[in-house]
Parts: C-alpha cells; structure tokens; sequence
C-alpha cells in the first residue's frame, strides 16, 4: 500500500532529502547550508571551495532522481554547493531572485518569459513528454463512458487540464459534457477517485499503477500517446545569474543529467533509494517504472518545433491567448554535451 512518505521540507537533513507532494508545487529539499551537496561546510571532500547555488527541483516522486544524484556526490563533483529550495511559485521565486534555477512546466516557463519576466529556458528536464494517466473506476471503461461524469482535473489551469480536455475533445466530449473537478494531484487526486467524489481523474504514476493493483480503477487513456508533441518539462534560470555566474548553470545541467543517468542506468541501486524513501508496495514501483521508461529520455535538448506545438495546442483549448517568439525566452548555451 501506499502512504504519504513524501515528507517536509523545512528542516535540514544529513544523508538524504524527500520529496514532497504539494500539489502545484516545484518543490526540493531545503538544506539551509547545502548539506547534501557539501557536507554543510562550503568544500568538498576533497577540501576545494564549492559555489553556492539555490535550486528548485520538480516536485513528488519526478524529483526523486536528483536527490539520490546529490546523495551520490554529482552536483559536489561540479564544484557546486547547492540549497535545495521548496516553492510553490518557481517563477516567482526566480523573479525575486530566491532561486536561480527551477524545473518548471513548459507551458508555465514560456508563458511567463513570454510576457516579461527575466528568466529563460535553459534546457528541457529528463522527460518532456507528459506522464499522465487518465484513470477511472472500474465500471467505467472508455472515456466515451465519462459522459455526464465528474473528472477530475488537478488544478484549473494546468497542463494536466489540458491533457484531461484534449483526451474527451478527440472522444468526442466537450467540458459540457462533464463535470470538471479541482481535485489536486498525486495521493489527493487518488482518494478522490477511491472516494467517489470523481469517477475518473488525470493522474501521474505511481497512482495509475496502484490504482491497478488494487482494483481501485484502471487506465482508460495515457497522456503522450493523445498528445507526443506537447512539452511539459523544462528547466529555468533568473536571467541574473545568466548573466554574473552562467557557469554554474552549466554545472548544475551537468549535475542535473548525470543523476538522472545514474538513476536509469542502475535500476537495482535508484530502486532500494526510492523504497528507503518512499512508502510504496515494490510491486507497484516497478509497474509504474517499467511503465514509464519510455519517457525517461535524459535529452536536455529543446524542440523548437514542440514548444510551437504546446503553445498552439494551449492557445486552441483557450488556455494562452498568444503564440510567443522563442528567441527570446530561452538560452540553451549549456545543454551539457553528449
């Protein structure tokens, strides 16, 4: 069964981090001193100086790679002493200048640059294709059966609204056909659905998987195969530290991949971390990891071609009232090299 193990991130912490489930958050672990990174005293194991830099890591278990990357030693081995920073607003924390880099979702990113705020894109994150799951209860099985039903949508707004419309608009349902609930993300989302206040719900994994093993609901609808095209995650930088410290950037990119790296390459080891850290059957977790493979590409390149694509499907679904130039709104000077 699976608990809420995803725990707070106010206080410090020695070995390891967790990763919270806040809904609508971009949330890390807030080290204070960059502990993980570096021990807590500014060096490295090795005695060299280390440079300070304030990272937002994705929220819930899509951030759990990076904190097992910072348990093994990279972002130190780039010379960075990062603070692990929780946020319920990336863009703003970045605008404030309290972080200088977030993950954030695409749409948020280009949206935001787009009408002015000094940040840009300075890489897509390990996957870009959206890991949602339409799930229903049981009785319910295809989406054509949704018709007069409640659904659940996370958070008005989001890219999981999106996915959630463009899946009923191509079964050919209209958001009169439904009743569209806010019903947050992740474990709230799920007792949502095992409640009955929903009889389906756009959800991430390990949900969708849980969801199965318990007879709880199953899949009726996976979100990239609806919409391959349509960008969901990036990461973000303040324009500032662009500008004053831009190789720390290329550090904490390099950091970044070679965690997510790690993770994928060795299974067994990222297994036994997540298990440590999370309270899911074992079972459930490598449904939801062989289910999700497909999509942990680690390609830190941007596709212009699909972020034109996300903002056109945004702006047909009423959810962007502009198509922005990209030219301005991203920097990927320090996509690591492959």
């Amino acid at each position: 069964m699976f608990r809420r193990g995803l725990r707070s991130y106010i206080i410090a912490f020695a070995a390891i981090w967790l990763i919270a489930m806040t809904a609508g958050c971009a949330s890390g672990p807030n080290s204070g001193n960059g502990a993980a990174a570096s021990g807590g005293d500014g060096e490295s194991a090795a005695g060299s100086k280390l440079e300070k830099i304030r990272y937002a890591p994705l929220s819930g278990v899509s951030g759990l790679a990076v904190s097992f990357g910072a348990e093994k030693g990279f972002f130190e081995e780039e010379g960075l002493d990062v603070e692990f920073i929780s946020t319920k607003d990336p863009i703003a924390g970045l605008t404030s200048k309290d972080i200088d880099v977030v993950d954030v979702a695409t749409t948020t990113a280009i949206v935001a640059a787009g009408k002015g705020a000094p940040v840009k894109i300075v890489s897509s994150m390990f996957r870009t294709k959206g890991p949602f799951y339409l799930i229903a209860s049981p009785e319910i099985q295809n989406v054509e059966d949704l018709k007069g039903k409640k659904v659940g949508i996370a958070v008005f707004g989001s890219g999981l609204e999106v996915y959630a419309q463009f899946i009923l608009k191509e079964h050919g349902l209209t958001p009169d056909d439904v009743t569209f609930i806010a019903n947050s993300t992740h474990q709230a989302a799920y007792a949502s659905l095992e409640t009955g206040q929903v009889d389906a719900t756009i959800i991430h994994e390990p949900f969708a998987s849980l969801a199965e093993k318990q007879g709880k609901g199953h899949i009726i609808a996976t979100g990239w195969d609806y919409l391959p095209t349509f960008h969901t995650g990036v990461l973000a930088a303040r324009d500032g530290i662009l500008e004053e410290k831009p190789e720390l950037v290329e550090k904490l990119l390099r950091a970044y991949f070679k965690s997510q790296e790690y993770a994928k390459s060795h299974p067994d080891e990222y297994k036994a971390y997540y298990l440590k850290n999370i309270e899911i059957d074992p079972e459930v977790l490598d449904l939801a990891l062989k289910r999700e493979e497909v999509l942990w590409e680690n390609n830190p390149d941007v596709n212009i071609n699909a972020l034109n694509d996300t903002q056109q499907i945004q702006k047909d679904l009423g959810f962007q009232d502009e198509i922005y130039e990209l030219e301005d709104i991203l920097d990927l000077r320090f996509i690591p090299k492959k």
